[in-house]
């Protein structure tokens, strides 16, 4: 499973004109869901997450609290072409990207293991056409990766 988790003031997702998730301050999280995941990774990358320090204190330290120690939000939305694979060639192939029978039930599991954290988390639509506005914060930007053994 590969992770980006943004810093973010605000983000939101828009579908067909209309938004369909939208957070405050937290962590926009584009997710990209590997054929050989499961739900051994994805519990890890969600605790990751909801633990990671990369907010400041009111005391000015960087990196030093949580989204749940702030009360953030989750904007958790999918994205297969984060298992684009650019080596060869000039179009990206997604050979190692879980196909959509088999991502979304994993998503869906994903988001329900952060909803456990109380927080609140939003969500995209799962394979739809989306665009994604993010205020990143910092800006803070980190890649997350566990790939099955």
């Amino acid at each position: 499973m590969r992770v980006i988790a943004q810093r973010v003031q605000s983000s939101q997702v828009i579908v067909e004109g209309r938004i369909v998730g939208k957070i405050g301050r937290g962590l926009n999280l584009l997710i990209g869901i590997a054929a050989t995941d499961t739900a051994t990774e994805l519990d890890w990358i969600a605790r990751k997450c909801l633990e990671l320090r990369v907010f400041p204190t009111e005391q000015g330290d960087r990196f030093d609290q949580s989204v749940q120690e702030i009360g953030g939000g989750l904007l958790v939305i999918s994205q297969f072409t984060l298992y684009g694979d650019c080596r060869k060639g000039r179009r990206p192939s997604f050979d190692r990207a879980a196909p959509p029978e088999l991502a979304k039930p994993l998503y869906e599991y994903f988001v329900s293991q952060l909803r456990l954290s109380g927080l609140p988390v939003e969500t995209g639509i799962f394979g739809a056409k989306m665009q994604v506005a993010i205020e990143n914060d910092g800006p803070v930007t980190l890649l997350l990766e566990r790939e099955a053994p």
